[in-house]
């Protein structure tokens, strides 16, 4: 899906399917049936965990199946993106970079995304984060970022911690590309020359959960013309 100009635009409910064993090693296996007492679908999924440790921790990455990423808990991380199969490739963010690696989200273009995200944070009340997504437009040098209600805030609810689809957040760029005063749809990885990532700002949350769900479809707003 290329750039799509937008003006107002709501993720719909969330199609949940069945779906098979994924031949993904990385993949929680089970059958897709309903949401869950904790907001997520129950089904097979793929876990990422963002971590903030203290600027004086060093993080053990031993363990973990490469499903977690570490975080400074106070400040900026840039966790970059790359298209392929659900995986980390640079877990250390504690020095400002990540990466990450997922697929494109719509590659059939019709509306529905291939898979779904759910976040939620984790642990004692008080900590916060916000996750941006953005891309850099390699063409004109020029760093286009979503904002408003389009950028995803985490909060750690104690042991009320539920799971929301932030799907249209983050597999998404939400930006006045065009300079009309429209917001601009632009999917992740919808131009090869583009550069696109995650901005994750730590306000001393220790851990966002990600969950992503394949065959689990978002559907998304059309543009009605």
């Amino acid at each position: 899906m290329r750039k799509i100009s937008w003006l107002l635009a709501l993720a719909l409910p969330v199609v949940i399917i069945s779906c098979k064993k994924d031949a993904n090693e990385n993949m929680v296996s089970e059958e897709v049936t309903a949401t869950t007492g904790n907001g997520a679908p129950s089904g097979a999924h793929y876990n990422l965990n963002i971590i903030g440790v203290p600027k004086d921790k060093n993080p053990d990455f031993t363990g973990g199946n490469g499903h977690r990423i570490f975080v400074r808990l106070e400040g900026r991380t840039k966790i970059l993106l790359r298209e392929g199969d659900f995986d980390v490739l640079d877990a250390n963010g504690t020095d400002g970079t990540a990466a990450f690696q997922l697929p494109e989200p719509d590659a059939g273009d019709d509306g529905v995304t291939d898979y779904s995200v759910f976040v939620r944070g984790l642990g004692k009340p008080g900590g916060s984060s916000m996750m941006t997504s953005c891309y850099f437009d390699q063409q004109t040098q020029t760093e286009y970022c979503s904002s408003g209600e389009y950028v995803v805030t985490i909060e750690a609810h104690g042991n009320n911690n539920k799971f929301t689809n932030v799907t249209n957040q983050l597999l998404y760029v939400w930006a006045d590309v065009d300079g009309d005063g429209d917001l601009d749809r632009t999917e992740l990885f919808s131009d090869p020359l583009d550069e696109y990532y995650w901005y994750y700002d730590n306000s001393g949350l220790k851990l966002a959960q990600l969950r992503f769900y394949p065959n689990v479809g978002t559907d998304v707003w059309e543009d009605p013309e």
